[in-house]
């Protein structure tokens, strides 16, 4: 029989949404000694919360997350909150010794970030952060490639994260649904809210980024904000772009806005080596296009690698080969990871204190936005 994993999460949003889905899911798909169990769902609207564990199958709702994590039977929190929530209650959740899975970016700034790093290290408690798109399979097998050394001396990667759901001057700033264009809810605009995956994944693929110099623009400087009703100064940052050195010398290039026409959510990325490169678009996300230079020059040239084999990473665990997964999958390897770190006694990447290598890479860009100059990374 299985050992319950008690769930207990915070906030019911679009991440609320697919972290439920993921709980739900893994243990029809992963062999895992424990059973994610929807313990209980906490928002601060009573009807909503109630609405949301009714559709998804929590067990009980909260709506003070104190309580939730206080509670003797819960095991995990999810923090599925606005940012400016995650350091308070992540460490509240640390002295209570629960495990915690927190969504991205980990923190409002590298300070706050590095104070939950030593709140679930002091309690030696396990701890996660939702940068989901390492579970990609494509991206998986691409980090696969990377470490054997094929592509050689690695010498660009750029990455881009492209959006246009803000350009409406009119849209307000604040409240449940637009508390990413908040600056004291979200801390930074498309930085810590899209760059934020580039930067991660980015690091995981070819390791931490030495310095950067950044660009950012704030197209509509003011909105109504859907708290006070009052028109206010609009805080986040509408685009950055920003170039940068790897610790291994390598070039980076970076973009992201949330202004660009006719893009939804177009993430990619493209890593450029002496023997060959690796190219890879969110919306074909389980293909991975490689370049090969060592061979045969007849018929050299790029190749779409359809990541649906068995052999490929997690791909074993659902169908045959051919049929491709989607993005709520790479929600449900997370879970899958965490808990297989749990039952090994490894821990989990990526875990506060990655994602706090992240923070620091994204306080970097925003200063060197604000200076107008080069800025140093120290982790």
């Amino acid at each position: 029989m299985l050992k319950p994993l008690n769930i207990g999460m915070i906030g019911y949003g679009f991440m609320g949404r697919a972290h439920s889905n993921a709980y739900r899911q893994v243990n029809q798909f992963f062999p895992l000694k424990h059973r994610a169990v929807l313990k209980a769902i906490c928002a601060r609207d009573k009807n909503k919360v109630e609405e949301f564990a009714s559709t998804w199958g929590y067990e009980s709702t909260e709506t003070d997350w104190k309580k939730l994590v206080e509670r003797k039977d819960i095991d995990v929190i999810d923090i599925c909150t606005p940012n400016h929530l995650h350091a308070e209650i992540s460490k509240h959740a640390a002295a209570f010794g629960k495990m915690i899975l927190c969504e991205k970016p980990l923190s409002m700034n590298a300070e706050e970030g590095l104070e939950m790093v030593s709140a679930v290290e002091k309690a030696k408690v396990p701890n996660m952060v939702w940068y989901n798109y390492r579970r990609v399979p494509a991206i998986t097998l691409a980090k696969q490639i990377i470490d054997s050394g094929k592509l050689g001396r690695i010498f660009h990667y750029r990455s881009n994260f492209l959006q246009d759901w803000t350009i409406n001057p009119e849209l307000p700033q604040g409240g449940a649904a637009l508390w990413r264009l908040d600056v004291a809810s979200a801390g930074s605009g498309v930085t810590g809210d899209l760059l934020a995956h580039c930067i991660d994944t980015a690091m995981w693929l070819n390791g931490p980024l030495s310095t950067v110099s950044a660009l950012i623009e704030t197209f509509v400087k003011e909105r109504k904000h859907n708290l006070t009703g009052k028109v206010e100064k609009v805080g986040i940052d509408d685009a950055c772009t920003f170039m940068g050195r790897f610790a291994n010398g390598s070039l980076a290039s970076f973009e992201s806005t949330r202004y660009a026409r006719g893009h939804k959510a177009l993430f990619t990325l493209e890593i450029n080596g002496e023997y060959g490169s690796l190219a890879w678009d969110l919306h074909d996300l389980h293909r991975l296009s490689i370049f090969d230079y060592k061979e045969d020059s007849l018929t050299r040239g790029w190749k779409s690698v359809h990541v649906t084999d068995g052999e490929h990473p997690y791909m074993k665990n659902w169908w045959v080969p051919g049929l491709q997964i989607g993005y709520e999958h790479t929600f449900i390897h997370q879970v899958a990871d965490f808990i297989a770190a749990l039952e090994s006694g490894t821990n989990a990447q990526p875990d506060f204190r990655s994602a706090y290598q992240t923070q620091l890479v994204l306080d970097a860009v925003l200063k060197s936005a604000r200076e107008k100059n080069w800025v140093s990374i120290a982790y």
